[in-house]
């Protein structure tokens, strides 16, 4: 029986075996075609059900100028506002470049540093001493797939963070349009308040010069409108501040910032939700403690990778050649190795650090969540609170001032009270009327934190029930 003949494999040179594996693994390391967008833009549809755009060329840009120009064509609604909001916004445009900032780091963390080449000349005469290396850091290869993972969840947490401030965008341009529609619907009934107090201090002036009026009773007419006529100056005042805030949220300026806002606010829904878990809730949605979460992973796993570079985070290997002698000597062949020495520093201090911060990261998700926990019970309470009232308003206040008014007009009518006593009246039930207003702006705005709470931190700044 004959022998087999040993089949001949080639055998591949260490330092060639490296420069293929690292290259393989720099391969690997690309940017995505859309540098992380499509998460954000799906985790903003599920949420709110708006669109938004990374805008990166003229032609993105120039969509979106046809999409806002539809949208004002027509009295601003609510949804239009913030829709426009989340595709012009310029600060939110800047923030999606922290996405293409992430990334890069990611890419980088998953690609070898250059090799190093090094050589030494040196010459006495004929005789000539030259050195040549070629270099690859090794320890780099080793510690890539972690470094590549600890920058996946900053991707990731840097996708969250930015996902939540285009919904805190939302939020925001939502409660300031409700803000501004509340300030416009407000300044007419200020007109109307004015406009009665100026017809009752008319009416005191012409009576007194007919002597039918004494002069109390006059400047207490004219106090009255003195107060109506600031009352609006101060409505007029709130409304223009309003209304520039909702079009800085939403980027416009020239004629597009001329847009026009509906007559009232929408009207009371018939019951208010009833969320009993609403703390479960906010604990499986909220977008700011996922972010926190995947901040606290990565730096538990660079304390790993800390830990482990601790005595050699340097190592480098490759193949070199040596002449001494003769030029015309052959070379002698061989690889260098080089790595420090842990001889002043082992490392303590790195491990410390990367442990403080860890720790320090624990505790701030710990810190978050039991205040997200209490930001949900809070804006569910001021939600239902807001609610109450503006029911109240709604169902009590006013009608039982336009009852009063109606039976003032009877006896006005029957010329039992004086003209004076109706329109202080009708000065009443606008008064009324607008503190109804305000409360239903109070709901809406709470709303809004509500639904924020839901999905990062509220901010309660621009509602009157804080």
């Amino acid at each position: 029986m004959k022998p087999t003949k040993k089949q001949y494999i080639p055998k591949i040179p260490l330092t060639w075996a490296i420069w293929i594996l690292a290259t393989l693994l720099a391969g690997c390391a690309n940017f995505s075609n859309d540098g992380g967008f499509s998460q954000v833009e799906k985790m903003t549809m599920e949420k709110s059900g708006m669109d938004i755009q990374w805008v990166r060329s003229s032609q993105d840009q120039d969509r979106i100028d046809s999409r806002i120009d539809q949208l004002l064509s027509t009295p601003l609604g609510v949804e239009d506002a913030v829709q426009i909001a989340l595709l012009n916004n310029k600060e939110l445009q800047a923030e999606f470049y922290e996405l293409g900032i992430s990334e890069a780091d990611l890419v980088q963390a998953g690609r070898l540093p250059n090799p190093r080449f090094s050589m030494l000349y040196g010459r006495n005469s004929s005789d000539y001493k030259i050195e040549q290396s070629f270099t690859f850091n090794i320890f780099s290869l080793l510690t890539m797939p972690r470094a590549v993972e600890i920058e996946k969840r900053r991707f990731e947490e840097t996708q969250k963070k930015i996902s939540v401030k285009v919904l805190r965008l939302a939020s925001e341009t939502r409660k300031a349009y409700i803000t501004a529609l509340a300030a416009k619907e407000s300044v007419q009934y200020m007109q109307q308040v004015k406009n009665a107090a100026e017809a009752s201090s008319e009416l005191a002036r012409k009576m007194a010069i007919a002597g039918n009026f004494n002069k109390l009773d006059q400047a207490r007419e004219q106090s009255f409108y003195a107060d109506a006529a600031l009352g609006l100056a101060r409505a007029l005042q709130a409304k223009t501040v309003a209304t520039e805030r909702l079009t800085r949220l939403m980027s416009l300026w020239g004629n597009d910032a001329h847009y026009q806002l509906p007559e009232r606010l929408p009207d009371l829904p018939a019951n208010a939700e009833e969320l009993p878990e609403i703390e479960k809730l906010a604990m499986e949605q909220r977008l700011d403690i996922q972010s926190m979460k995947f901040r606290t992973e990565a730096l538990a796993a660079q304390l790993g990778l800390t830990k482990t570079t601790r005595f050699i985070n340097v190592l480098e290997l490759g193949p070199a050649r040596v002449l001494e002698g003769d030029r015309g000597d052959p070379y002698k062949k061989g690889f260098e190795i080089a790595f420090e020495v842990p001889i002043f520093d082992w490392g303590a201090a790195r491990v410390v650090r990367a442990e403080s911060i860890y720790m320090q990261a624990v505790n701030q998700l710990s810190a978050a969540a039991i205040d997200a926990r209490s930001e949900v019970r809070e804006s569910y309470f001021r939600y239902r609170s807001s609610y109450d009232i503006a029911r109240h308003y709604q169902n009590e206040i006013v009608p039982i001032s336009k009852r009063i008014l109606e039976e003032k007009q009877l006896r006005y009518n029957g010329m039992l009270v004086s003209v004076f006593d109706l329109l202080a009246e009708a000065r009443s039930q606008v008064v009324s009327v607008n503190s109804y207003i305000e409360s239903l702006r109070d709901f809406w705005l709470a709303q809004s934190n509500m639904q924020m709470s839901l999905i990062g931190k509220p901010s309660f700044s621009e509602s009157n029930t804080s």
